[in-house]
């Protein structure tokens, strides 16, 4: 059996930002540390975090008055952010970044009179928090279905923005329909959906068709994780979206010569490694790496914890080494 393992996989800069803040701030508080919501989408990484007092809250009620509190990198809405002032909660901005810039995309568009059309997945933290930042102004779709029920006053100056870890090809489907609708619709100039969720899925739409079998690294509440299965799915090749190597059934290789493994933007090496090696001991497996882009993305951590940290201070190690 040939392993083909996918170039680039598994943690992202927002997500290795987000780690290193909850990692570093750790450190610098002790437990427990409260932080919005899960860090990242991913079973093991929430684990390993609560096994070390790391306390994972749906509301700041949860968190006592003056507590630290980190916010995930998912990003909050303002409302979020004025009830932590009113708790006096010291807060840690761990949003990645290009999440960020959608929000504030949002607030220019609604400051400048827009109807912003949202594509994303409703009940996502994402789409949660940057709804929070013009909820009069901001409409949420996920489907041209959606796009063609949407009825909105006539003349109306209209923009869309979409979250950052959909399908490229699915966002692009809804896109055409509001283009179609609203020939006039103001978009950003730079697309939203993030690098390294388009990298991971130009890499598995390129090696997919080489397997017989895909396995993708990640939780099933991870938005850009299910994505990579249902694309790997939809090009011919059995796909399994797991958390990690207890999930694999031996009966997926019946018959099986060539195996991809690629892992969703929080999924940590490890666990990609972890199944690699049964690969190796069950079927004699050999690996072949295929880069398909390569990634030098960095996100430096935020003023607001670099400010409490003893200068030259580094993080630790503790979730496997990502891919660079």
């Amino acid at each position: 059996m040939k392993i083909i393992l996918a170039n680039p996989r598994g943690f992202c800069a927002g997500v290795n930002m987000a780690i290193e803040c909850l990692e570093r701030a750790l450190e610098f508080f002790g437990a427990p540390l409260f932080v919005n919501h899960e860090i990242v989408h991913n079973k093991y990484v929430v684990e390993r975090f609560l096994r070390r007092g790391v306390v994972f809250v749906e509301s700041l009620e949860e968190v006592p008055e003056g507590a630290p509190l980190l916010y995930s990198a998912h990003g909050v809405s303002p409302q979020i952010r004025e009830q932590a002032r009113r708790r006096r909660l010291r807060a840690i901005d761990a949003t990645c970044p290009l999440v960020t810039k959608v929000h504030l995309e949002a607030v220019k568009y609604a400051n400048d009179g827009y109807i912003i059309i949202l594509i994303g997945h409703e009940g996502h933290d994402e789409v949660i928090g940057t709804m929070g930042e013009a909820p009069d102004r901001i409409v949420l779709v996920e489907t041209a279905t959606d796009v063609e029920d949407l009825s909105l006053p006539p003349n109306s100056k209209v923009a869309y923005l979409t979250q950052t870890t959909l399908s490229v090809d699915d966002a692009n489907i809804v896109i055409n329909a509001l283009r179609k609708k609203f020939p006039q619709i103001a978009n950003p100039t730079k697309d939203d959906i993030c690098y390294a969720t388009q990298n991971r899925q130009e890499a598995v739409r390129d090696l997919a068709r080489q397997a017989d079998v895909v396995l993708v690294l990640g939780s099933q509440n991870s938005s850009n994780s299910r994505r990579l299965a249902e694309i790997a799915g939809a090009l011919g090749p059995h796909a399994h979206l797991i958390d990690g190597v207890a999930e694999i059934e031996p009966e997926w290789f019946d018959g099986v010569d060539s195996v991809l493994i690629t892992a969703g933007a929080s999924a940590p090496e490890d666990v990609v490694q972890e199944c690699i090696e049964y690969l190796q001991r069950r079927f004699g497996a050999t690996v072949h790496e295929e880069w398909v882009r390569e990634e030098n993305v960095h996100f430096p951590l935020p003023k607001s914890l670099r400010e409490l940290l003893p200068l030259g201070a580094a993080p630790e190690e503790t979730l496997g080494a990502p891919v660079s």
